[in-house]
């Protein structure tokens, strides 16, 4: 069980009254008349995020009131609640009356009792919350607790999460829950043919790798997960300016992402055959990195000419996705933090997806919606494939213009992916700028709950 949640409190847990602006007179009506006055008196309302602790006669907390959004406003946050355990005083409460969604505010309470506390004392909440009846908390803790390691992954600075410290990262989840582990190293990515991931990775001191693990009964479909770890991107020889550089820690949140949706997978035990695969690298600048208008040989054969050597990324990727795309799964997902392309598009918020697969295009759309994990489909442009021509190779990473660069970016790694039954690409942020309820300031789970949802619904 999550540790926001306290099944057996020794004291009675205190019960927490949502209100809206709409149900608050009625309320109001239901308190005793001093509770009422108090109430009164402190201006609460119900408007969205306030919060008031009643007193008993004692001076003790006898009730708290919250105020929700009401469902007719324009934005409704389903996971509002997330702001209780930055609010209340130590002790464990209980839901006296259900919220918009029971279950998304149980998670949202977990989610929202996140810290960061590897570097200095950042004590956790010490709210806690009685497990709402009906509620699989089961459940519950096992998406927050993926979501917390993949906070606590993008949250690490470089110098303690590079390529070698994410891969033991990925080697603990996988005998955690008994995975076969491989990791390809260094000069060996060339032996195996894996050029890409080992020309992005050559000029860092840390060797770049492959990470692999597989977990399953074999004769279960095979779903394959790609997550880009580029464990610190300086843009190589065209250098990010310093303020682009400030957050590249986060360039490996598609590979945090990826084993957090892999440990839901896993403890969930759905009936698939897992393979997760992540490149690891650091996008350094030395005197052997690899250079504008350089040209590589991929893992499919196509050779890539450089455009730029901060379209690193989809470097990566593309090995990954050829690599996997050889056993023909059944389902192959990728995550990255991809492209700015896609946060001027769309913000941080909201990580467009790819998928040439019409159903499964309906169905993340709809675990989306439903787990409050927002995505939105953005086209496989055809014409614009024609950009990612090059005159000297099979294709150019990343075409001159600008124009459209998350859609350019998927359809490079498209070229990539040929027996897959089905992909699904998703370019993540990764990263919460400013603190909203459930959602910390700092690295974040991003498609990964939507996604599990999905897969849930298919194999579980």
């Amino acid at each position: 069980m999550h540790s926001a949640f306290d099944a057996s409190p020794i004291t009675p847990a205190i019960p927490i009254t949502f209100v809206t602006k709409s149900t608050w007179s009625e309320i109001a009506e239901t308190l005793s008349a001093p509770a009422k006055a108090f109430a009164t008196a402190n201006g609460f309302n119900g408007k969205p995020g306030a919060w008031l602790a009643l007193p008993d006669a004692e001076g003790a907390i006898a009730q708290v009131l919250f105020g929700l959004d009401d469902t007719s406003a324009k934005h409704h946050d389903p996971f509002r609640a997330g702001a209780l355990p930055g609010l209340l005083p130590a002790g464990t409460y209980r839901f006296a009356n259900a919220p918009h969604d029971t279950r998304l505010a149980t998670l949202a309470f977990a989610l929202g009792s996140y810290r960061f506390g590897r570097y200095r004392d950042n004590e956790a909440p010490r709210a806690k919350l009685s497990p709402p009846d009906g509620v699989d908390i089961a459940e519950i803790s096992r998406i927050a607790g993926a979501a917390t390691l993949a906070r606590d992954l993008i949250n690490t600075p470089s110098n303690d999460m590079g390529p070698e410290e994410l891969a033991e990262a990925a080697k603990e989840l996988a005998a955690r829950f008994g995975a076969d582990f491989n990791c390809t190293t260094g000069g060996d990515l060339v032996a195996q043919n894996l050029p890409l991931i080992h020309a992005v990775g050559m000029a860092s001191t840390r060797a770049p790798r492959l990470i692999d693990f597989s977990w399953g009964d074999p004769a279960h479909p095979k779903v394959t997960l790609v997550g880009k770890g580029v464990c610190f991107d300086t843009g190589g020889l065209d250098l990010k300016p310093s303020s682009s550089m400030l957050i590249m820690k986060k360039d490996m949140g598609g590979a945090a992402n990826v084993l957090a949706l892999a440990l839901m997978i896993m403890d969930a035990k759905l009936k698939i055959r897992l393979r997760v695969l992540i490149p690891a690298v650091e996008n350094a600048v030395a005197g052997n990195a690899f250079r504008p208008l350089d040209i590589f040989k991929s893992r499919k054969g196509a050779t890539v000419e450089i455009g730029n050597t901060d379209a690193e990324g989809r470097l990566v990727l593309a090995d990954a996705l050829a690599l996997a795309d050889e056993e023909k799964p059944e389902l192959l997902i990728d995550l990255g933090t991809l492209t700015g392309a896609a946060r001027v598009a769309l913000g941080p918020e909201l990580p467009p997806f790819y998928t040439n697969d019409e159903e499964l295009a309906l169905d993340v759309a709809r675990a989306a919606r439903e787990q409050n994990d927002p995505l939105w489909r953005l086209p496989l442009w055809a014409p614009y494939d024609a950009w990612l021509d090059s005159k000297v190779a099979s294709i150019n990473n990343a075409p001159s213009g600008g124009f459209a660069g998350s859609i350019t970016c998927a359809l490079f790694l498209q070229r990539f992916v040929e027996s897959a039954t089905s992909w699904l690409h998703v370019d993540i942020y990764g990263w919460t700028p400013s603190a909203k309820p459930a959602r910390p300031e700092g690295g974040e789970c991003q498609a990964a709950r939507a996604i599990y949802a999905l897969l849930s619904q298919r194999y579980g």
